[in-house]
């Protein structure tokens, strides 16, 4: 039984030692070079005494920065990975939530490092040559257990303070092992990363390319504001499959660079985190005909995507791309308030169970609790779910079908309103790529947002034929570009803050 993540790394260093695992485009590492540096970080942290506590890791990103996380593994650690674009307050807060020992950056970071005034602070380039001290490794190797964290990563909280998910090596080779299944990955892949490093999306990436022996570029973030661009380093490395937020692929076709250049090579293309806007989504489809597509949903907390669709149909005009069906030891609890299963046709709230579920919030019980529960349907044994807080339902082909988020149902003059009802009408729009409404409830207004198409007189006239009065928002803003958090995710609290300051 596979119980440990290194053993990916390991026995494909040892198929596959030459071959290209992690590359910039203008600086790489072969497996075996990620394996030694790896170790010998590991060995460098064993021999310095950190064990089952977390390493702090502030690098750009690179292949270095892949091979310093197994090197944390390597000595029984667990990882929190931190970036320099991050704000300094956002830092400080993930600081204070792990209060780690030991920092591990790259020249370029290392006053920035020292600067926190957090733990030691190790320099990569010091410490990757340490001599491997295999009867170290092999210590720490014969205590760790497949539940054993290897890292943290840190979400947005409701109230603007990040959460650390604890995710372990179990949770991780199942998604890993689930999602190249699904998908069909192989040692042929080559992926083109999108995400920073230091959210949980990259493990789509990462992961099977450790298990197959693929390889993974890193994409220059700012190609992305520069789609022709974009595509013509997706060509010149052949990449062949892509695992992107919604907005990475919404930039490129709103602005007509499929037109102009197709990515060649592309055969398998997944997206997730949010709703593909159907004709973004359409000539994505138009551009690549015999390309694979696939869409993802999950929760970091869950380890990160858990169910998947396969563009297997054509889909009316009026049906949202559907969420599908869970991944292999995955399990989907559509539940009501009162903790039933809904019946067929009723929405529930998504909740997830399986070994997929996390270890929960780092040093963060209250909010553990909250969202890590027992399953209502199970009073004989503890077992965990995790509530997503986002609604669901069954579609006539069985498959989930995500509806909205359970704060995104509000109450307003009296009626029951579903925010995304509105985008959809004003994704009706002529040439509108984007949308996003929200509800200012101290204003008791709501407001709308959007890229591309007229002024908003002319999309409150669009929004008109499809809504009802009561449904019609207060605030329509049109706007050059969406507002993106770091991970492609529209910045929704920036939204509601513009919403609220409108007159």
């Amino acid at each position: 039984m596979r119980k440990n993540i290194l053993t990916y790394l390991e026995n494909t260093a040892a198929r596959l030692p030459e071959k290209l695992a992690f590359s910039t485009g203008k600086e790489g590492m072969t497996f075996s070079e990620v394996q030694r540096g790896a170790a010998a970080i590991g060995s460098f942290l064993a021999g310095h005494g950190f064990y089952a506590e977390p390493i702090v890791i502030f690098m750009d990103k690179h292949p270095r920065t892949v091979t310093s996380f197994y090197g944390v593994i390597y000595a029984g650690c667990f990882y929190v990975c931190l970036d320099e674009k991050m704000p300094e307050a956002r830092m400080r807060a993930i600081l204070e939530n792990v209060s780690p020992r030991a920092i591990l950056c790259d020249k370029k970071n290392l006053k920035a490092a020292e600067a926190l005034e957090v733990g030691q602070v190790f320099l990569y380039d010091e410490i990757v040559n340490t001599e491997i001290d295999p009867e170290a490794l092999l210590t720490v190797r014969n205590h760790q257990c497949d539940t054993d964290p290897i890292y943290v990563v840190f979400t947005s909280g409701s109230t603007g303070m990040p959460k650390g998910v604890v995710a372990c090596h179990r949770s991780v080779i199942d998604y890993t092992d689930a999602l190249s299944d699904a998908l069909g990955f192989s040692e042929d892949t080559v992926f083109a990363n999108q995400t920073p490093l230091y959210f949980d999306a990259p493990l789509k990436e990462l992961m099977p390319t450790l298990k197959f022996g693929a390889t993974t570029y890193f994409v220059p973030k700012m190609l992305f504001s520069f789609p022709v661009r974009l595509i013509e380093y997706l060509n010149e490395y052949r990449i062949n499959t892509v695992c992107w937020v919604v907005s990475a692929f919404v930039q490129i076709s709103s602005l007509g660079a499929l037109d102009t250049m197709k990515p060649q090579y592309l055969t398998k293309v997944a997206f997730g985190s949010e709703v593909f806007p159907r004709k973004q989504y359409e000539l994505w489809r138009e551009a690549l005909p015999k390309a694979e597509f696939y869409n993802l949903y999950g929760p970091t907390e869950a380890t990160g995507m858990s169910c998947y669709w396969r563009a297997d149909r054509a889909l009316s005009d009026e049906e949202p791309i559907p969420v599908g069906i869970p991944f292999d030891n995955t399990d989907v609890l559509l539940l009501t308030e009162e903790g039933k299963r809904a019946a067929e046709g009723e929405t529930g709230e998504i909740c997830l169970r399986g070994t997929c579920v996390t270890l929960g919030y780092y040093n963060n019980p209250e909010k553990t609790g909250e969202a890590f529960v027992q399953n209502p349907l199970n009073g004989a044994y503890p077992e965990l779910i995790y509530r997503t807080g986002d609604i669901g339902k069954y579609n006539e082909h069985g498959e989930l079908v995500f509806v909205c988020r359970k704060d995104s149902q509000i109450k307003h003059m009296g009626h029951r309103i579903e925010l995304g009802e509105i985008e959809a009408a004003a994704l009706r729009a002529e040439g509108v790529s984007r949308a996003c409404c929200l509800y200012d409830a101290e204003g008791k207004r709501i407001a709308l947002f959007w890229v591309g198409g007229d002024h908003a007189e002319v999309m409150q006239k669009n929004l008109a034929q499809y809504l009802p009065r009561y449904m019609m928002p207060a605030v329509l803003r049109p706007l050059e570009a969406m507002p993106l958090t770091d991970n492609g995710k529209i910045d929704r609290r920036t939204l509601l803050s513009w919403a609220k300051a409108a007159e």
